[in-house]
């Protein structure tokens, strides 16, 4: 009883020290603008390289330098971000992530549409016309990403479907070619590379799904999307995991992230999605605090989610160990649950030494690293999860 009323006192002075978005209603729409002067935006950061200007009909830029970055920082697998645009017939519009792992450009003189892999795939585009008005889509669905311009006054269409393509490892651990294609990381950017202007009329984010029974975030362990090759891609802990579940289910990885950059994004996403759980494997690269777990917990807890905060699996250099001791720390003073990946990870199965069987090798010139769960690591992983939190697929 007292560890009852305990948690009880716990969770209201949570629900008293956060907003409530519980009532609010699930969307796929993270986020939409219409641009015009006299309504200041904000959230879209304008280089000081870039000429531009506020008209009643959008944002009109005229310089060939610099970009314009939307300030919201989304990761979520499947999401998508469209833009209503006017080119002039000279425009060589470019549409890219901040990171520039991703890019594409609209070139109106040549009437094409392309995407910067290596080599460069792109389409001829022949309805381009500088009368007319289009919507430039760019999809990212973990692996898979597709650009699409739109005539919004005949319907004409053309689209590029990418599918990024992992190396498993690295060095001598590579299992596979690959094909890179891009994540886009982070921030949402465009930018007029050539000729006289672009108007941007509208910006709208857009989510794969909404009303979730899962929502999984992370750094590059839950962004498998990222090193595995695509024949494996469906053997992922997380599509394993997603696939699963009953309900649907998102995953928002980000490879290189600490504890700060997930909550960041955490909070352009889930007010907006909704989820019933949401779970967290956050430590590798460091920067986990007691302090910084716990204001996650109790974010989660306020949007009216159930938080599952997961041990992080087993490396070569040890480091998981000290971070799954404030994890587990963390679980006990909010009574939650979480998935102990170190268990399914380690060599004898007590969250110690690594079992370099389940991860791909990467070689590095300044070491070995043993940190991203390959086919066996996942499956392993995966079973886990229905030991410790078997709720979320019911």
């Amino acid at each position: 009883m007292k560890n009852f009323i305990k948690t009880t006192l716990l969770l209201l002075s949570i629900i008293v020290s956060y907003p409530l978005y519980a009532d609010s209603v699930p969307t796929t729409l993270m986020y939409h603008r219409v641009l015009s002067a006299g309504q200041p935006c904000p959230e879209l950061l304008i280089d000081a390289k870039v000429s531009s200007e506020y008209t009643a009909e959008g944002l009109l830029l005229t310089g060939n330098e610099g970009f314009v970055r939307l300030d919201k920082y989304y990761s979520l697998g499947e999401r998508m971000i469209r833009y209503h645009v006017k080119l002039s017939g000279d425009a060589t519009a470019i549409f890219q992530s901040d990171t520039g792992d991703f890019k594409v450009r609209v070139n109106m003189t040549d009437q094409t549409l392309s995407v910067a892999t290596n080599p460069a795939v792109w389409k001829k585009v022949d309805f381009l016309n500088v009368d007319h008005e289009y919507l430039i889509e760019i999809y990212h669905e973990y692996q898979k990403n597709v650009v699409q311009i739109i005539d919004v006054y005949t319907g004409d269409a053309e689209q590029i479907v990418l599918v990024n393509d992992g190396a498993g490892g690295h060095g001598v651990g590579v299992v596979n070619s690959g094909f890179y294609v891009g994540a886009q990381h982070d921030y949402y950017c465009f930018g007029l590379e050539g000729g006289s202007s672009l108007l941007v009329k509208q910006i709208s984010v857009i989510a794969g799904a909404c009303d979730l029974t899962l929502l999984m975030y992370g750094d590059s362990i839950t962004e498998g999307e990222g090193y595995y090759p695509t024949k494996d891609f469906p053997t992922v802990w997380t599509q394993l995991i997603m696939n699963a579940v009953k309900g649907k289910a998102l995953g928002s990885g980000r490879g290189g992230c600490q504890i700060a950059q997930v909550l960041e994004r955490i909070k352009n996403e889930l007010p907006y999605v909704k989820a019933k759980y949401v779970m967290v494997t956050i430590g590798t690269n460091g920067g986990n605090t007691e302090d910084n777990l716990s204001q996650l917990v109790e974010y989660i807890v306020a949007q009216g989610s159930i938080p599952i905060l997961n041990n992080i699996p087993a490396n070569e250099s040890g480091s998981h160990i000290a971070a799954n001791e404030m994890i587990a720390k963390v679980r006990e003073k909010y009574n939650i649950k979480g998935c102990k990946f170190d268990l399914a990870t380690s060599l004898l199965h007590d969250g110690k030494e690594v079992d370099k069987s389940t991860m791909y090798h990467e070689d590095y010139s300044f070491g070995q690293i043993y940190h991203h769960p390959n086919v066996k690591g996942s499956r392993l992983m995966y079973v886990r999860s229905l030991i410790d939190v078997p709720e979320i697929y019911e």
